[in-house]
């Protein structure tokens, strides 16, 4: 079998080892493939592994050996789906490989907020403490989460481990689903999306981006929000109207925003969230964890040895 890897380098840098994967056949790794490179490079494959490389009807019509197509992630829409069904092509993701580590950078963003430990840090280093008059000075406000309200949007695993971190360090936790919750932990209430984004001191953004739900914080939902609110958003971009969230930060009608996400990747240059005051901005590092990346390519190639075997799993609709 023929398997080639078209964008590896995002999921191991240098730090992961493929040996695993060369065993299951010829492989070929690609560390990033352009879009006018795709063709070449797939040609002769019966397996393809993407991550943000399009797979598209197109492409599949041009590849007659191409089986299966492995995505290394839990979205899937690189992917013509209907396409590959079409042609009794497997296509498989991978679910739930980095819950902890996207909760655990909820609360990194919210921490900074909150205490701004860098800030402090490099105030000392470059002497301010030294010649400050006092024992003890701050250069943000110093905010406890203890008694704070934590909003959730979207309550599957990463949500459910979010207000669990929540509850540990003393927050209230509501939050909004697509479906009702039952049996759930005390201390954890399900509320319409309004009431989330009315009564939170912090909205955290976990669900999946849909054909409904696109941009659905905008200027109209930013308003309802508390003056001292912080929203994060480690879902995904396109959940925010970028230009609202903007101009209510630049007006201060709410604290801050928290983003591991945008609309476009890498970001345009004129986009408004880049340069912001209390924009706090990673570039989608969420999932990247030594751990979860590990976990991300041993699942791959199970999926892909599976397939091999008869036996495909985590094949998406």
């Amino acid at each position: 079998m023929k398997i080639v890897v078209l964008d590896g380098f995002a999921l191991n840098p240098g730090d992961l080892s493929w040996q695993n994967l060369k065993e299951l056949g010829e492989c070929v790794i690609f560390d990033r493939t352009k879009p006018e490179e795709v063709l070449e490079r797939a040609k002769g494959a019966q397996a393809l592994i993407t991550n943000k490389v399009i797979i598209n009807k197109a492409l599949m019509d041009q590849l007659p050996l191409l089986k299966y197509i492995g995505v290394t992630a839990t979205g899937y829409n690189v992917v013509d789906v209907h396409a590959a069904s079409e042609r009794n092509i497997v296509v498989t993701n991978i679910p739930a490989y980095s819950t902890n580590s996207v909760a655990q950078l909820v609360f990194s963003h919210i921490l900074n907020v909150v205490n701004r430990v860098e800030l402090h840090a490099n105030s000392v280093r470059n002497g301010e403490w030294t010649k400050s008059p006092d024992f003890s000075y701050s250069k943000s406000p110093q905010v406890e989460l203890a008694g704070k309200t934590l909003g959730i949007i979207g309550f599957g695993r990463i949500g459910s481990k979010v207000a669990e971190i929540g509850l540990a360090l003393g927050m209230k936790i509501i939050f909004q689903n697509r479906s009702e919750k039952t049996d759930l932990p005390s201390g954890i209430i399900q509320k319409s999306l309004s009431e989330v984004f009315a009564e939170s001191d912090f909205v955290s953004l976990n669900c999946p981006l849909t054909a409904e739900n696109g941009e659905f914080v905008n200027r109209d939902l930013l308003k309802t929000m508390k003056p001292t609110a912080v929203l994060i958003n480690t879902g995904r971009g396109g959940l925010i109207n970028e230009r609202d969230l903007a101009n209510a930060l630049n007006s201060g009608q709410i604290t801050a925003a928290c983003l591991d996400v945008l609309s476009t990747e890498p970001p345009l240059p004129d986009n408004p969230l880049v340069s912001v005051q209390n924009c706090f901005i990673t570039p989608h590092i969420a999932w990247a964890t030594f751990e979860a990346r590990q976990r991300l390519l041993n699942i791959t190639i199970d999926n892909l040895q599976s397939f091999i075997t008869g036996n495909p799993q985590n094949m998406v609709k």
